[in-house]
């Protein structure tokens, strides 16, 4: 017996929870850990930009204008002599500020509408789930566009928008977990002691579909961050003096055949930081899974 499976028999006797197990598969998946590396380097960067970007955000020299990377400027500059570097690094405090407030946006939602839904079952959740089918049948773009035309456009109606847009499909996924879990023993006590249906569902329901609640989380931040880009892309996310990720991409594509460095270094962190989300959630995902865990 090698010394790996000779842990597992130890593990295995000794008793271990859900979430040490789930951590345990984790770990052996490689490209989810580094998904968590490469996630976490870059919440870091974003929460230390203020004091480790090489330049004043608004800092300009008209002189040297749009210049490829040197020793001055790693990353180049843009066409009005800013430092590309510090604008992808305050670019990228926003694009992941729009990623997990607005994710948490749609979660607070869809959880809440879901688990109701659920829980109280018949008529009620008939009629929540058809406003859910009608609301999936809408043109969300049309939407979105709609409340930054009539409400203006500012960072907070962003990360509302957006939110408000994504909390389908968490909706339809808590409901089903409840209603997998209703019929639970440990349900059944719970209403014996006399207690009432918000407390069932916060204290014991929510609580046991953490689990797909988590690797949705991981797999909607990355689709926020592509609709943000998208809508800066199209001149209706972030506005000026601010900037994110979506937004230098859209003035590189601008440019890309003068100054292609523009467009390929916030292409860059974007992708990577999308590719490391997926990764990320895909490996939460199988550690999660117990009925398809081989090990």
């Amino acid at each position: 017996m090698t010394s790996a499976n000779l842990t597992d028999v130890v593990q295995a006797e000794q008793g271990t929870s859900l979430w040490k197990d789930a951590w345990r598969r984790l770990r052996k998946n490689r490209l989810a850990l580094f998904g968590l590396a490469v996630l976490s380097v870059f919440i870091v960067v974003a929460l230390l930009t203020p004091w480790i970007a090489p330049y004043a955000y608004d800092a300009q020299n008209l002189d040297l204008g749009a210049s490829p990377p040197s020793a001055a400027h790693w990353l180049g500059t843009d066409i009005f002599g800013r430092d590309l570097l510090t604008q992808i690094l305050y670019g990228g405090r926003i694009s992941l500020a729009v990623g997990f407030v607005a994710t948490a946006v749609a979660l607070v939602i869809g959880v809440t509408w879901g688990a109701v839904a659920g829980y109280v079952g018949g008529r009620v959740d008939a009629v929540m789930m058809r406003l859910v089918d009608i609301l999936y049948a809408l043109p969300f773009m049309i939407f979105i566009v709609l409340l930054m035309v009539v409400f203006g456009r500012n960072l907070l109606l962003l990360f509302l928008a957006i939110g408000a847009v994504e909390w389908l499909t968490m909706a339809r996924i808590m409901r089903g977990q409840v209603q997998s879990l209703r019929q639970q023993e440990f349900v059944e006590a719970a209403v014996s002691l006399g207690l009432s249906p918000a407390t069932i569902v916060r204290r014991h329901l929510v609580p046991n579909a953490l689990g797909p609640i988590i690797v949705y989380t991981t797999l909607t931040i990355p689709s926020v961050m592509l609709l943000e880009a998208f809508l800066s892309f199209l001149g209706l996310g972030v506005q000026p003096p601010a900037t994110s990720w979506g937004l230098l991409i859209s003035y590189g594509a601008e440019t890309m055949e003068e100054y292609p460095w523009l467009l390929i270094f916030p292409g860059a962190a974007l992708t990577l930081t999308l590719f490391a989300l997926n990764f990320l959630g895909d490996g939460l995902r199988d550690a999660l899974d117990v009925r398809g865990s081989g090990d």
